[in-house]
């Protein structure tokens, strides 16, 4: 279990990844996010996470440079989209990425939602090309770590099936009210690290009575105990955030603990706060 904000999980090839993220869906690229990012940057937050579709690489890319961070100092992942689910879109993508980041590798690059409509031998197939990109951007040492995003168990079965290195990070969905305990465990059993992203529903969950009854047990918000949750199960949680005080409050989670009869009430809520984003059936 993580115990500090400083805390990293060392990953199957060695890299240490921070516990905690910046995420920055539906963050446009402009000056709201560079001063986020710049405000998370001094308050500690190290890990900042985009993807081709967000279309924000740049802000968060000069907002590391304007302070001055040195590049080994952050960790930087991308996902690519649906639409260069391909070796060459892949290529085409991570070049991209890089002149917007005015970076010359990334720390993490993942598949952002797998292949999975239709017949099962094409998409697999589609899936197992665009992983052999990454494979090779990782073995001419221009990404530090690879995986997937979205990808459940009938995903990573046929892509683990074909790999020649296997994904070190599956990025889900992974939320009290939505724990996604089979995708979960199965990665944790094929040493594929998981952070959850929306790890507060979309913002929804903080306003759950359970959640909200835990909290005022602890003194402490709702958002802090759907953040701990997920770090009390071994999970890397991505928090969004735009505030100053919503920063602050998002990273101080690591001085309460939560009991094993709140966990379990965590674990057992009923299906709540579920983005509506299922792999199977997205039409991208």
């Amino acid at each position: 279990m993580f115990s500090s904000f400083d805390d990293k999980f060392e990953l199957t090839n060695g890299v240490q990844i921070p516990c905690m993220g910046f995420g920055t869906w539906q963050v446009p690229n402009d000056s709201s996010l560079e001063n986020a990012v710049s405000s998370s940057l001094q308050l500690g937050y190290r890990l900042f996470d985009t993807a081709q579709i967000y279309a924000n690489a740049a802000a968060i890319g000069h907002a590391v440079h304007a302070n001055g961070m040195s590049r080994e100092q952050v960790f930087i992942t991308s996902k690519i989209w649906a639409s260069h689910r391909s070796y060459e879109g892949v290529m085409t993508a991570f070049k991209d990425t890089l002149e917007q980041l005015k970076t010359s590798y990334l720390d993490m690059l993942l598949i952002h939602w797998p292949a999975a409509q239709g017949e099962p031998m094409i998409w697999q197939s589609q899936n197992a090309g665009t992983w052999r990109a990454l494979e090779d951007l990782y073995e001419e040492r221009l990404v530090r770590v690879i995986g997937v995003s979205n990808f459940l168990p009938h995903h990573l079965v046929p892509l683990l099936a074909r790999a020649r290195i296997k994904p070190m990070v599956n990025q889900l969905e992974v939320h009290p009210g939505h724990p996604q305990f089979a995708a979960v465990n199965f990665c944790f059993k094929h040493r594929i690290a998981v952070q959850a992203w929306s790890p507060l529903g979309r913002g929804t969950l903080i306003h759950n009575s359970t959640i909200r009854d835990i909290a005022e047990a602890h003194n402490v918000s709702p958002a802090q105990v759907a953040i701990r949750w997920s770090l009390q199960h071994g999970l890397m949680p991505i928090v969004k955030a735009l505030t100053l005080e919503h920063l602050i409050e998002n990273s101080k989670v690591f001085d309460f603990t939560l009991t094993a009869e709140d966990m379990a009430r965590l674990d057992n809520l009923p299906p709540v706060s579920f983005s509506g984003l299922h792999p199977d059936t997205v039409t991208f």
